[in-house]
């Protein structure tokens, strides 16, 4: 049985999740270029093995597949559309783990294949912690043959490739997740304020509630950061999760559905951003 292809990988973005998919990667063997806009991130990437580039364009130049994790839909518009299109090739592919509308992402997969270039939409589930330890889960949209000529990058990051179908479809999931992680957050937020109010202990709630039928572990990672009342590094930042809820409504709009409580919990998530604190972790909601 032959080895298994090991791709050159650049790796666009190096927040909590790109980071650490760029790490899993260095520990299956492949070799991996970063690049992010604040450089004092890379640091410890390159201690770890990886080639750091000072532009996004010098990171993708040898690269077979192009991964980005970025942050928002004008963040992909101004790397992918702005700076890279001109100078990726045909053999390349880009797999954008980044969290757009559904809408972004069919459009961004028709603009690449305009000119004879590979998108593969990826939902990557999980945490920072997961991501570096290899085991998010994976659902991908897009063209099957491009899902599976990326399929050992994939695997690297992940402990589970689940395909969905056409492009937009791994986005409509995310935004999904994404939603109900928002609610919940919100939910145990006010669950903690309540208790707080009736003269009970907050980590005595928390490891109560860890302890119970409710327990989830993405509630769990979220009372972490409650029960120290520090929120960084963000797991998962506040102004993204305003960011994703916001998407959310506008794309349930578009079918005429409304989301009522996604609105609601949309509005606590505004308040930590106007607050000056969106790049703490969306835990931090239980401060306001």
């Amino acid at each position: 049985m032959s080895a298994p292809v090991k791709h050159t990988v650049a790796v666009i973005g190096l927040g909590g999740m790109g980071s650490g998919m760029a790490r899993a990667l260095l520990t299956a063997g492949h070799p991996v270029t970063v690049f992010n806009r604040t450089p004092d991130k890379a640091k410890p990437l390159a201690e770890a093995g990886a080639t750091v580039a000072d532009t996004a364009v010098t990171a993708v130049t040898d690269a077979d597949v192009v991964i980005l994790s970025l942050a928002d839909e004008p963040a992909v518009e101004e790397i992918l559309f702005g700076q890279l299109l001109e100078h990726l090739y045909t053999y390349q592919r880009v797999i954008d783990t980044s969290t757009v509308s559904p809408a972004f992402a069919r459009s961004a997969a028709e603009r690449l294949a305009a000119r004879d270039l590979r998108r593969v939409e990826a939902c990557v589930v999980g945490n920072p912690h997961m991501a570096a330890a290899g085991q998010l889960r994976i659902f991908a949209s897009g063209d099957p043959a491009e899902v599976d000529a990326v399929r050992g990058v994939l695997d690297a990051i992940s402990q589970s490739v689940v395909y969905l179908g056409q492009s937009g479809r791994a986005s409509s999931l995310k935004l999904a997740f994404n939603l109900l992680l928002g609610v919940q957050t919100a939910g145990l937020a006010e669950a903690v304020t309540f208790a707080e109010a009736e003269g009970l202990d907050r980590t005595m709630l928390l490891d109560a509630l860890d302890a119970s039928g409710w327990r989830s572990p993405v509630l769990s990672f979220r009372a972490q950061y409650m029960r120290t009342r520090d929120y960084l590094p963000a797991g998962f930042r506040g102004a993204l999760m305003f960011k994703d809820l916001s998407l959310a409504q506008a794309e349930a709009a578009e079918h005429g559905v409304r989301l009522p409580v996604t609105e609601c919990t949309a509005g606590r998530y505004r308040a930590v951003v106007a607050a000056g604190r969106g790049d703490e972790d969306a835990a931090a909601v239980v401060d306001l």
